[in-house]
């Protein structure tokens, strides 16, 4: 956007190789602030970094050693840290009962220790001056999704954990907040193509109906300026709450 909204702003992007994170790393960038992207797909996270003069650290955020280790090595390169987006994630699909425990464990890996491991990386950094957790959670967490069960079960966990750190964390300035987006990724094209006519021509009836703005997801462009709002200074006195940037579908209340 090149407003330079958040010059300075010493920030870490989970899932930075692709979809919303890959966005952000981007967008950040251009806003002013220095961001390392962390993912564990090396390549491609080093092409999205290095053309938004981001550096980029490999992690896997579902294995300790390797968050603690991507966070030293970003802290020390940003000399601190002001903002966590942790947005690193799956949505693999299966009826509840037929979900297999790998399925399960996997995406919980991923999504909820993920979320709770980078924060913890991320809690002795941020205490320094204060700052901003922004973790990735889903409405599926809020209301439940049908057909993707373990993924709606690890973004209630999300929800769960970020409102409890905004709590116990508040004393050292640091806020914690969870986005809620209905955005068109790549993850959302793989799941349209894996859906039969008959499923698509269904979903988008219902996403018609669902989202009272446009009546479809919306473009990451819809995102990006309230992640920098929640990022910056203007959102210091905001902690604990669900950010819905999904067309009116949500509605948290």
């Amino acid at each position: 956007m090149g407003n330079q909204a958040l010059a300075d702003r010493r920030v870490v992007i989970t899932g930075g190789a692709s979809g919303m994170g890959a966005a952000l790393v981007t967008a950040f960038g251009a806003s002013g602030a220095r961001v390392v992207s962390l993912d564990i797909t090396q390549s491609e996270g080093e092409r999205i970094a290095g053309a938004a003069g981001a550096e980029f650290v490999r992690c896997d955020v579902a294995d300790k050693e390797s968050v603690d280790g991507a966070f030293a090595e970003a802290v020390k390169s940003l000399g601190g840290l002001d903002v966590l987006i942790n947005a690193a994630g799956i949505a693999p699909g299966a009826p509840a009962g037929s979900t297999p425990l790998e399925m399960w464990e996997r995406t919980m890996a991923i999504n909820a220790t993920g979320t709770f491991l980078t924060n913890q990386a991320a809690l002795e950094p941020l205490k320094e001056r204060g700052g901003r957790i922004i973790n990735f959670a889903s409405a599926a967490g809020a209301k439940g999704l049908p057909g993707k069960a373990a993924y709606a079960a690890s973004k209630g966990a999300v929800l769960g954990w970020t409102r409890t750190i905004a709590v116990e964390w508040a004393q050292f300035g640091i806020t914690a907040n969870s986005i809620v987006p209905a955005i068109w990724t790549p993850m959302y094209e793989k799941t349209r193509a894996s859906m039969t006519p008959e499923q698509l021509a269904e979903h988008d009836r219902k996403l018609s109906t669902q989202i009272p703005l446009g009546g479809k997801l919306g473009d990451v462009e819809d995102l990006v300026p309230v992640l920098e709002f929640l990022a910056g200074e203007g959102s210091r006195f905001m902690t604990g709450q669900i950010f819905a940037v999904d067309g009116g579908s949500l509605m948290v209340r």
